[in-house]
């Protein structure tokens, strides 16, 4: 897996973080700005971020007018679990998913889908990564 690092200091991420870091950061960024809600990387905040997806669900938006926003959730969620665990991003085919130092593999963007769908969390996920 290759790492790389603007700064040598600083520990190396896999370049599979690439893309979900810049997801959850603009994510982070917009709910600031736009919904003047503090996103701090914290498993609490995943409470916010499950009701947030059941009101944008419960206003009845088309999936295709909120798939980047949910991946967007989903990697930040992912980036909670990377903070709390030392997790890692992996990607395939295109798809993100992490794998937690014990060799679980979790979905988080898949499960901010699941949770539009209304049968998923975010939190829970966070909190069995966790442990």
């Amino acid at each position: 897996m290759n790492a790389t690092s603007a700064n040598p200091t600083r520990a190396t991420r896999p370049s599979a973080a690439t893309k979900p870091l810049r997801w959850a950061a603009d994510t982070v960024a917009t709910m600031r700005e736009g919904a003047r809600l503090r996103l701090d990387y914290s498993a609490q905040s995943l409470w916010r971020v499950d009701r947030l997806i059941e009101e944008i669900r419960r206003e009845g938006a088309p999936y295709a007018a909120v798939h980047t926003v949910l991946r967007g959730f989903g990697a930040y969620a992912g980036e909670v679990v990377v903070r709390r665990t030392g997790a890692e991003w992996w990607e395939t085919g295109g798809e993100h998913w992490l794998r937690t130092p014990d060799g679980r593999l979790w979905d988080p963007i898949d499960e901010a889908r699941r949770c539009y769908a209304g049968d998923g969390s975010l939190r829970l996920l966070c909190r069995e990564a966790v442990g």
